[in-house]
């Protein structure tokens, strides 16, 4: 990429996840859309959901979805939030099933509804337990066959391009080290959490939270990047690398966590941010680094049938979950906080948008109730798409002038980047840096 070439586009959306596939594929197809990610398309979190997506089963049900959703956030929760996304999403599993999504049914035919922490009623659909490779496979696959749509992998985002706090474009570099500019009308960030910046997370690696270190070089409004999720049950390896999460449906189907002595310590359907203190207690009681899980509700068969990515994954470390007790810890999952946005992905910086785990609306509170977080990616996006879609006023670009020589290289920008997060992190709360992040440095 080079400085004096700039690539021009309507829209530039960075992340290839869920959240970015699903407002590229809501936005008209008159624009121009350019997605970038930063691996290779499949490599983002949105694969790695293997719960499912809530939804709305019958009116009657919204107050109880409303009241799991506030109380496993604490009620740290943007109301407003929480009701648009429960409401908007039969219209959006809709859209899924249409697209072709395929999602588990019972003997009938009928959506096969399932129940993780938390919930008090079976809300979540789910196909076996790969939802997210599901959802994101299909809109991917949809998504390439769109003209209007451009993808490049292997591209990194080091920058915004702002005037008078008017995004304008990103600056980026390819995998062999040059950088260049994308201008357009309209910016959406769709880069994941923090995970990689974790010694111990369910994130892939290169989750490295870019957006947010931008959006404090460029003084974009964040919010609460202090909360953020640990999941309870990861499978337990010294193995260095992305820790593979045991999914918390698995629980929701009878699965129980024991300690060293094999005792049951606690109600394994509680909020995730609950079990993961009773872990850790269970653990400094005993002075060991996980405890263990085991599905006797299950035969073998079953589990295999129904859970078949965990199944397999226990399996080859050499345990039958249905029958021997697995060894899990909690790790990095999840970032409730981020990139401050109003309900339409809106930022405090003008046309620049952020969606999915990279945006806080407030729909999560301080803990994210099990299953919203694909919903969430998905109303949200589709809300940016619009918004972005009826905006008439004409934007007036100015190239600007870029130093590409005074970007650092990847090594240092990498830890200045993380530098910013985990100091913004440590600002925000003390304990919980010290409990999860101190390590890290």
């Amino acid at each position: 990429m080079n400085i004096k070439e700039f690539i021009r586009t309507d829209v530039v959306i960075v992340g290839s996840g869920v959240a970015g596939l699903f407002a590229a594929l809501c936005l008209p197809k008159d624009k121009d859309i350019l997605v970038i990610t930063k691996e290779n398309l499949k490599e983002c979190d949105s694969y790695l959901a293997q719960g499912g997506v809530c939804v709305l089963k019958d009116i009657n049900d919204f107050n109880c979805y409303f009241e799991d959703t506030m109380k496993a956030g604490h009620y740290e929760n943007n109301p407003e939030s929480v009701k648009v996304m429960i409401k908007s999403s039969t219209d959006v599993i809709g859209t899924l099933v249409d697209l072709g999504v395929k999602f588990d049914t019972d003997e009938e035919g009928d959506f096969d509804y399932t129940r993780e922490g938390a919930h008090r009623r079976n809300r979540i659909l789910h196909h076996k337990d790969e939802t997210g490779k599901e959802i994101t496979a299909t809109l991917l696959r949809i998504a390439k066959k769109r003209e209007n749509i451009t993808f490049v992998e292997q591209t990194t985002m080091i920058d915004f391009i702002e005037k008078s706090n008017i995004c304008q474009g990103i600056v980026c570099e390819d995998e062999y080290g040059e950088m260049g500019a994308i201008i357009a009308n309209d910016i959406i960030l769709a880069t994941g959490g923090i995970g990689g910046l974790f010694t111990n997370s369910t994130n892939y690696p290169h989750i490295t939270g870019d957006s947010f270190a931008l959006a404090l070089k460029h003084n974009v409004e964040l919010q609460d990047m202090n909360y953020i999720q640990i999941h309870p049950t990861t499978l337990y390896s010294k193995k260095s690398g992305r820790r593979f999460l045991i999914s918390e449906s698995v629980r929701g189907e009878g699965a129980i966590l024991l300690n060293e002595n094999g005792e049951r310590f606690t109600d394994e359907l509680q909020p995730r941010d609950v079990v993961t203190n009773a872990i850790v207690e269970e653990m400094t009681k005993f002075g060991t680094d996980h405890v263990y899980i085991t599905l006797p509700t299950m035969s073998s068969e079953e589990a295999a049938e129904r859970f078949p990515n965990i199944y397999d994954a226990c399996m080859e470390e050499g345990y039958d979950i249905t029958k021997d007790r697995v060894p899990v810890t909690p790790a990095q999952h999840y970032m409730m906080g981020g990139v401050k946005t109003d309900i339409n992905g809106k930022t405090s910086m003008e046309h620049l948008y952020a969606v999915g785990e990279t945006a806080c609306n407030g729909v999560h509170g301080k803990n994210r109730l099990a299953s919203n977080s694909l919903l969430e990616s998905l109303v949200f996006a589709k809300r940016a798409a619009i918004l972005i879609a009826n905006d008439t006023d004409e934007k007036i670009i100015e190239l600007p002038e870029l130093d590409l020589k005074n970007y650092p290289k990847k090594e240092i920008r990498e830890k200045e980047f993380k530098k910013l997060i985990m100091d913004e992190i440590k600002g925000k709360d003390q304990k919980f840096y010290d409990k999860w992040c101190n390590n890290e440095d």
